[in-house]
């Protein structure tokens, strides 16, 4: 009976033996890739993580520097966000916090070039609403008027920020002399003020009709 087992491991062997000899190599082959998938999936699961912590870090020091009316140290640290980063919300958001720190400080130029980096590498559409908002209005300071206007024009904004839009179009229609038109764009604004969850509210209505009762005299 012994000798009866022998024979088929003997035979067992040997098939294992020729399978091993026709797809040994590519089930180590196999085991190899996927030994490496899954060393590469936790190396980049780290590398993500590793990225994500040292953003943050260079955000709060946005925030810090914000927070402090340091202009200098807003602007450094949004720029290393935006090179090392550029396509976390984290340089979104702190291109967005760094040149609203440059216009406190009156430095339109950095500001500038923070907004129009939102503007061209962002991704997202609300930040860059107010993005867009912020540039027409350094703009209108500098005294591009139809710069001005280009900016606040094509894309229609979010609901809640067009009464905002329509403000502002309306300062730098009336900047330009245009002041029919600048009073329909504050009747506009006052409109778009009725829509839910409009950003202003009773005050900038107050306001806007101010500009518009000086336009009237």
């Amino acid at each position: 009976m012994m000798a009866v087992y022998d024979l088929e491991e003997q035979e067992q062997i040997s098939e294992l033996k020729a399978w091993w000899a026709q797809y040994g190599n590519l089930v180590t082959a196999i085991a190899v890739v996927a030994a490496l998938a899954s060393v590469g999936w936790q190396g980049f699961q780290y590398y993500k993580n590793k990225q994500a912590g040292e953003a943050g870090s260079l955000y709060f020091a946005v925030q810090s520097a914000a927070q402090q009316g340091n202009a200098q140290k807003a602007r450094e640290a949004a720029g290393q966000i935006i090179e090392k980063f550029p396509g976390t919300s984290y340089a979104e958001m702190a291109a967005l916090i760094s040149a609203g720190v440059q216009l406190s400080a009156g430095d339109g130029k950095n500001a500038r070039a923070q907004l129009e980096w939102l503007l061209d590498k962002g991704n997202d559409a609300a930040l860059k609403d107010i993005a867009r908002l912020r540039l027409a209005a350094v703009l209108l300071d500098e005294g591009a008027h139809d710069e001005a206007l280009a900016r606040l024009g094509g894309t229609a904004p979010a609901p809640a920020l067009k009464a905002r839009f329509e403000d502002l179009r309306g300062d730098v229609l009336a900047a330009s002399g245009k002041i029919a038109e600048a009073r329909s764009a504050y009747q506009a604004a006052i409109d778009a003020l009725g829509v839910e969850g409009a950003e202003g509210g009773e005050t900038l209505r107050e306001v806007i009709r101010v500009k518009q009762q000086a336009l009237e005299g």
